[in-house]
């Protein structure tokens, strides 16, 4: 069975290895629900917070993600990035 990635988990700079795009999958899963600091995304998804920002900086160098305010920055989705499609409203 093929893993189900999210379209914005795969980066252009990088090598897309399986456990990075696991965990960027879990990442912007959580983001897609609402912005969130670094340890709240990690305790959501089950990462440490090393891994976490490790892989935030890597979605932000491909503007999938942007930070805001002053530490702990809160994280956020930014439109760029390939979008996933919604089944339910296509004709």
């Amino acid at each position: 069975m093929k893993p189900n990635f999210h379209p914005k988990a795969f980066l252009l700079q990088k090598r897309n290895v399986k456990p990075g795009l696991i965990a960027r999958t879990r990442i912007l899963v959580v983001l897609e629900k609402t912005p969130a600091k670094a340890k709240e995304i990690g305790d959501a998804s089950k990462l440490s917070y090393k891994a976490v920002t490790h892989h935030l900086r890597l979605l932000e160098v491909e503007k999938v993600t942007t930070r805001k305010g002053n530490r702990p920055y809160v994280w956020q989705l930014t439109g760029a990035g390939q979008q996933r499609i919604d089944n339910t409203t296509a004709h």
